[in-house]
């Protein structure tokens, strides 16, 4: 009688779906049983039904529970950023949107089919700890990653302050196999940091100021004005921006901070997806303030992402800076939250970032104007300088004589750049002796 009534209210549901998926085939123009909605859905439900009635195990097949199964495989199967979110994901996300969350402070990524750590975001306990860009996180509290979904490996990084997480990392540089227990915090990151005037005597006595932006989110054009604003009292010349480890963040973030460098109104960025209400252009604010036109110079990496792309490609192809470094991770794709009744949640890539050029950021990234790749060893010593309050007494003698080559390239670049223009233009008694004889000729 069980198995009758199953099969009964399965036939229904094949039934309806059929009816669905007629009209749906002729809104969508498939005109081949092989793109057809209505032969495909049928096999899904019919794989369904045979499942419910004799699969071993009757704890595993819930009606939710499978339809949560086919869902996450067929967004994981599209690429590494679409997913399928239950509930207490879509929830831990609105929380991360937030900037308010409990976890290691670490932006992880498929990558190869690895899970693979971008950035440890700085001031953070995955950071403090010493985790590193490009480690493989193998084990989550002694069970493997291997066959573990981004999704589920996120939602085992996260949890409530306080609880450690035991994890076992492969570090490919060096073929390291290393274990962390590392205690999870409330996650608040500041994103600007180190605004400061650069020793003169390594820019030819100018004045190159310096900023690092480590994230975009809400207050990050703000704070990033206010700094700017005070290296200018200072008298700055030129000013070298560093997007490297920069994991991303909030796309409005993103086009404030490029206000801050271009005219008002100015496009940074547009997408384009398959339907026209993807195309969406996205420009500098009306009311952006007019800075004076001072060289730039943007640091970048192969763990600069997404939203520090976008600012990168947008003030390169408009000629306002030039990008020193290596070409960045290449994550320019735009995600769609769709809520679901229940409280799960898709995250459907539905468009991909261009740049004012149209260049495609997306699995390509922004390819630097000087390249100038670092060593493991160095980029080592360039993140423990960013731990300087926590280092060891043998750390801090390994940074003594330290240099930064990538850093030190851009500082030479903007140089090479101010040296040419003060040579090409006129000495200022010269200027006024020319217009003064002009007058005197009209």
């Amino acid at each position: 009688m069980k198995k009758r009534i199953l099969l009964s209210s399965v036939l229904l549901f094949t039934i309806l779906t059929i009816l669905g998926t007629r009209a749906f085939d002729a809104l969508a123009g498939a005109d081949g049983k092989e793109d057809s909605a209505y032969d495909n859905l049928a096999i899904l439900t019919r794989a369904l039904q045979f499942i419910r009635q004799d699969y071993v195990d009757e704890k595993k097949i819930g009606y939710r529970d499978l339809t949560y199964a086919a869902m996450r495989g067929m967004l994981q199967s599209l690429d590494p950023h679409s997913q399928f979110m239950e509930p207490k994901d879509f929830k831990g996300m609105q929380e991360e949107t937030d900037s308010h969350f409990g976890g290691l402070g670490v932006v992880v990524s498929m990558r190869d089919g690895h899970i693979t750590i971008i950035s440890p975001m700085e001031d953070t306990p995955g950071f403090k700890a010493g985790l590193l860009p490009g480690d493989q996180i193998v084990k989550v509290n002694g069970a493997s990653t291997e066959k573990m979904q981004l999704s589920d490996v996120i939602d085992k990084l996260r949890g409530q302050p306080g609880e450690k997480v035991a994890l076992t990392i492969l570090r490919p540089s060096t073929k390291e196999i290393k274990d962390f227990t590392i205690e999870r915090a409330d996650i608040k990151v500041d994103s600007v940091k180190d605004a400061k005037i650069l020793p003169e005597d390594a820019s030819g006595g100018f004045k190159v100021g310096y900023v690092r932006i480590t994230q975009f989110n809400k207050p990050t054009a703000e704070d990033l004005a206010k700094k700017l604003n005070e290296l200018e009292a200072q008298g700055m010349q030129a000013l070298v921006l560093d997007l490297r480890y920069n994991p991303g963040g909030l796309l409005e973030s993103a086009v404030k901070v490029c206000g801050e460098f271009l005219p008002p109104n100015e496009m940074v960025v547009y997408t384009e997806g398959r339907v026209p209400s993807a195309k969406k252009i996205y420009r500098t604010p009306e009311n952006s303030r007019r800075r004076p036109r001072y060289p730039v110079a943007i640091l970048v990496n192969g763990s600069s992402a997404s939203a520090s792309e976008i600012v990168a490609g947008a003030l390169k192809d408009l000629n306002r800076a030039i990008l020193v470094g290596e070409t960045t991770f290449g994550k320019g794709s735009v995600q769609s939250v769709i809520q679901m009744g229940d409280g799960s949640a898709l995250r459907l890539t539905t468009a991909k970032y261009y740049t004012p050029g149209r260049q495609v950021i997306h699995e390509k990234g922004v390819s630097p104007n000087i390249l100038v790749s670092i060593a493991p060893d160095q980029e080592k010593l360039l993140l423990l300088k960013r731990r300087a309050d926590l280092l060891s007494d043998s750390e801090k003698k390994e940074l003594a004589n330290f240099h930064d080559p990538q850093l030190d390239r851009a500082v030479d670049a903007l140089t090479g750049a101010m040296i040419y223009t003060e040579k090409n233009t006129p000495a200022t008694g010269e200027k006024k002796r020319s217009e003064k004889d002009a007058t005197a000729v009209q």
